[in-house]
C-alpha cells in the first residue's frame, strides 16, 4: 500500500474514532467541543467546473488519494460532461450548484433566479436523483431576496488562494497550506491544469500534517452543526 493509500486509511479510522455519541441536534451557530484526540478537518471545494481536461485529471488524483471534495457546477457546463457529474457523485464527492452563467446573484428577479439556479438544480437531478444540491453563488455575492430562494445553505469559503490570478502552482499552494487551519473550507477552480495540479500537492501536505479531508456537508455533520437553508457558511468549527 502506497504513503498516499496509508495516509487515507488513516484519516479515515481517525474520523471513525473521533464520532461523536449522538446527541440532539443543535442550531448552526453552536460548535462541537473539540478534543485533542479530534483530527483537523478540512474541505476542498472547487467552483466553475466540469471541465473535461482538467476537472477529469483532478478526480483521478482525488481518487487516489481518497480525498473527497466538493464542486459547484456551472450549469451551461454540464452538457457534454455528464459523466464527470456523474463520477463525482459516485466517488463521494458533494454536488452543488454555482448558477447557470456564473452571474451574480444580487438584485435579481424571482424569475431570473430560478432561471439561474432552479435551472442549474434541475439539470443536476436529472443526472443524479433528488438531492440538496447547496448553492455557492458566484464572487460570494448573494442578497437576502436569493438566500430565502435558495432552499439550502449557502457555502462560501475561509480560505482562497486566488489560484485564477497567475495560475502559479507554488504560490497557491504555498497560500493554502501557510494559512489553513481546522475547520476550513478551501476555495480553487477546476477550470485550471494549475488549480488541479496544486489542490492534490495541497491534499498531500495536509494529509501528511495530520488533516483529514471532507465534503462540506460532511464537515458540517462531523461538528454537529445543523445546516440551515438561507444561512452561510465560511468555516465550520
Amino acid at each position: 500500500m502506497n504513503r498516499k493509500k496509508l495516509g487515507a486509511l488513516a484519516c479515515v479510522l481517525a474520523l471513525v474514532c473521533a464520532l461523536p455519541a449522538p446527541e440532539p441536534a443543535r442550531s448552526a451557530d453552536a460548535r462541537a467541543e473539540v478534543t485533542m484526540d479530534d483530527p483537523p478537518l478540512v474541505a476542498l471545494t472547487f467552483d466553475d467546473g466540469p471541465r473535461s481536461s482538467t476537472t477529469g485529471p483532478l478526480l483521478d488524483g482525488l481518487a487516489l488519494r481518497e480525498a473527497p471534495a466538493t464542486f459547484f457546477l456551472v450549469g451551461n457546463r454540464i452538457s457534454g460532461n455528464e459523466e464527470l457529474v456523474r463520477r463525482m457523485a459516485a466517488e463521494g464527492h458533494q454536488v452543488g450548484i454555482h448558477t447557470y452563467d456564473h452571474v451574480e446573484l444580487k438584485g435579481l428577479s424571482r424569475k431570473d433566479f430560478d432561471l439561474q439556479v432552479g435551472k442549474t438544480r434541475a439539470l443536476i437531478t436529472g443526472l443524479l436523483g433528488d438531492g440538496n444540491y447547496w448553492l455557492r453563488p458566484p464572487y460570494g455575492l448573494i442578497d437576502e431576496k436569493a438566500r430565502n430562494w435558495c432552499g439550502g445553505p449557502v457555502v462560501l469559503w475561509s480560505v482562497d488562494p486566488e489560484d485564477w490570478k497567475d495560475k502559479d502552482v507554488d504560490r497557491v499552494v504555498a497560500a493554502v497550506v501557510e494559512n489553513v487551519s481546522d475547520g476550513d473550507i478551501i476555495l480553487l477552480h477546476d477550470l485550471f491544469p494549475s488549480s488541479s495540479q496544486a489542490a492534490l500537492r495541497v491534499v498531500d501536505t495536509l494529509q501528511a500534517r495530520g488533516y483529514c479531508f471532507v465534503t462540506v456537508e460532511q464537515l458540517m455533520s462531523q461538528r454537529g452543526v445543523v445546516p440551515e437553508a438561507g444561512a452561510q457558511y465560511r468555516k465550520i468549527n
